[in-house]
């Protein structure tokens, strides 16, 4: 079985591609992880200058990865599920690379960019409609029809803030 879940912040903003002959959309991220250590040993990596994450390359495609795009952006966190794939290309220098990434098939945003200029211009982005938002919370393909922003998050829910991580 190859399957995968991480929960970690992008080190970056999500690079969002269109494939030329399709028109598919592709967006490439990269996670860290923490390695959750002990107290004790991660003070000695970072005195080290040793990581104490792993950075891991993500990928997902589709509806998937606009709204990852969207909806997230560098230093939020996200839980991702999906499966690893492995591969290989010549470089042009002649040597053969080889690539593991994350092939997303859901990303659940823990964090949510605080504004969003597709929905206004200057101000916080809305909560979150039921029938414009996936299921769960997350970026799946697939939409629910119909229901109110109240059937998901309730009116008590509010992004996570947590400002720790020093990117």
């Amino acid at each position: 079985m190859n399957q995968v879940v991480l929960m970690g912040r992008l080190t970056r903003d999500p690079e969002l591609t269109y494939n030329n002959s399709t028109g598919n959309a592709m967006v490439r991220f990269t996670l860290a992880v923490d390695k959750r250590l002990s107290r004790e040993k991660k003070q000695e990596m970072e005195a080290n200058n040793q990581p104490t994450a792993d950075f891991i390359g993500c990928v997902c495609w589709g509806r998937l990865a606009e709204n990852v795009n969207r909806f997230t952006e560098k230093g939020k966190r996200v839980l991702v599920e999906g499966r690893i794939q492995t591969g290989s290309y010549v470089a042009q220098d002649g040597s053969r690379r080889y690539t593991t990434d994350v092939v997303a098939n859901n990303v659940e945003f823990v964090d949510w960019k605080e504004r969003n200029d597709s929905y206004n211009q200057g101000g916080p982005a809305p909560a979150p409609q039921a029938n414009k938002y996936p299921e769960n919370r997350s970026a799946q393909g697939s939409q629910e029809a119909g229901g109110s922003g109240d059937d998901f998050f309730g009116d008590d829910f509010a992004p996570v803030d947590d400002s720790r991580i020093p990117f």
